[in-house]
């Protein structure tokens, strides 16, 4: 008959304790200075670090990047102009075409018809000669 072993464990429990780091010497400094004033009663400024202890930027603009911007110059792109949207439309509506139509007959996605028809394409001049060809109509007079 075979015989039963036992084990015992055991398990080590101790008790861990985190204690946080003690004050520096000039923070102990500092708040025993605090502590004398308030004491007395005397009055106590306090200053707020700009964004201390946290992750954020500082916000307003610094004297830089104000700098920076006055010395930039105005970075918008340029813009297809009224009258060659407006000549873009009407060829369209003369050749009874949808923008999709007229998008797929110069193979180009249908958002570019509609962004040269609302002017907030940029004006390339591949697509605008794709355009002339496709409308049977002169784009480039009345664009420049």
């Amino acid at each position: 008959m075979p015989r039963a072993i036992h084990v015992r464990a055991t398990q080590d429990w101790e008790p861990v304790v985190i204690r946080k780091k003690a004050p520096t010497a000039a923070a102990r400094k500092d708040e025993k200075a605090v502590n004398a004033a308030r004491r007395v009663g005397a009055e106590i400024e306090t200053i707020k670090k700009s964004h201390g202890g946290t992750n954020k930027a500082a916000h307003g603009t610094s004297l830089n990047t104000r700098k920076l911007a006055e010395d930039t110059e105005n970075l918008a792109h340029e813009k297809v102009p009224t009258e060659l949207k407006k000549a873009i439309m009407q060829g369209r509506m003369d050749k009874k075409l949808t923008q999709a139509q007229l998008a797929q007959m110069i193979n180009e996605k249908p958002q570019i018809i509609q962004e040269y028809e609302s002017g907030k394409a940029i004006p390339n001049q591949q697509i605008i000669s794709k355009l002339e060809r496709a409308l049977g109509v002169k784009l480039r007079n009345s664009e420049e």
